[in-house]
């Protein structure tokens, strides 16, 4: 198969520039491992900080070089779980959604990568005077929590031009070979998925839910709060959730000040609901999911990213006249 070599591989000492989002309901310990098996760096969730998840998912990894992401803002309630994760090695530690500087010295003294994930071009400055070794720029098209004020098109080559040269990372509305390539050709050294992987046979969700995303399309998402609400999910307001629209967003959505006040009485209701309801669970997904069309395994959908992005690549080339 084809090989693109940049300078994320080559840093973190992986063969395809493709990193897994540690998203905490999807990224297990499995399809960490999965990922990184087949060449990229997989990187498995945290939940919030929870250090039994740490422990469990990094036993079901096994022996694979993975690394572990953190929700900043929940690590900031626990922080002896980096601890935890520091214990084990990890191949790198990311840290998301909140400031990283007072992590990165701890992270540095155990010879662990830093991978920091922004959503504006100033806290792309910040990770990176804090010590960043990798920068992930996710723009609002991500499914799951992100910010609203940026497009990943447009965030990218201008975290790209304010960060060099430590190596940026495309995040959001990537889910093929052509989004590879896209990022590519606008400076990222490399791709961070989520929302693709979530429909991968190692994947932790369910069957309908992976059926559910492999059926639905980029327009039935939105970026809204009600499924933090509903679960006392701390996350701050600037940071919604991207996903898919349901009989539960209708309901609420636009009524979140009115979901706070009986946020008890409709999370006993929510969480009587079976997990498979999706007309009231969340199903978090980005605007790629259009793109989402079979449920692989995680070796076979890198394999077929990389060679599209590189019959794509090749393509661009063959077009380009002097």
């Amino acid at each position: 198969m084809a090989t693109i070599d940049t300078e994320l591989t080559r840093l973190l000492g992986i063969r395809h520039p493709i990193l897994l989002a540690p998203m905490g309901s999807a990224a297990g310990g499995k399809l960490a491992a999965a990922v990184t098996h087949a060449g990229g760096l997989g990187l498995l969730g945290s939940g919030y900080a929870d250090e039994k998840a740490i422990r469990r998912e990094l036993s079901e990894a096994g022996n694979a070089r993975v690394g572990i992401g953190f929700i900043l803002w929940a690590l900031d309630k626990n922080p002896t779980a980096l601890d935890v994760a520091l214990d084990a090695r990890p191949a790198a530690v990311m840290l998301s959604f909140g400031d990283p500087s007072p992590y990165t010295a701890r992270i540095k003294a155990a010879n662990c990568k830093i991978i920091c994930q922004v959503q504006t071009l100033d806290q792309a400055k910040q990770a990176a005077d804090a010590g960043a070794d990798v920068i992930i720029a996710q723009g609002r098209d991500a499914g799951g929590h992100s910010g609203t004020t940026r497009g990943t098109i447009g965030l990218v080559p201008a975290v790209v031009d304010a960060v060099g040269p430590i190596p940026v990372v495309a995040a959001g509305g990537i889910a093929d070979g052509r989004g590879l390539a896209a990022a590519l050709s606008l400076g990222a050294a490399g791709v961070s998925m989520g929302t693709r992987f979530t429909a991968t046979r190692e994947s932790l969700w369910s069957q309908a839910m992976k059926e559910k995303t492999v059926a639905s399309g980029g327009d039935q998402t939105a970026q809204t709060r009600v499924f933090d609400i509903v679960r006392a999910a701390a996350w701050p307001a600037i940071y919604p959730g991207r996903a898919l629209r349901n009989d539960f967003f209708e309901r609420w959505h636009g009524k979140e000040e009115a979901l706070t006040e009986q946020q008890t009485e409709v999370d006993a209701r929510y969480s009587a609901t079976p997990p498979d309801d999706l007309s009231q669970r969340v199903v978090w997904a980005g605007e790629s999911v259009d793109l989402v069309r079979d449920i692989p395994s995680a070796r076979d959908l890198i394999e077929r990213i990389v060679d599209e992005a590189a019959a794509v690549l090749r393509t661009g080339a063959a077009l380009v006249r002097a």
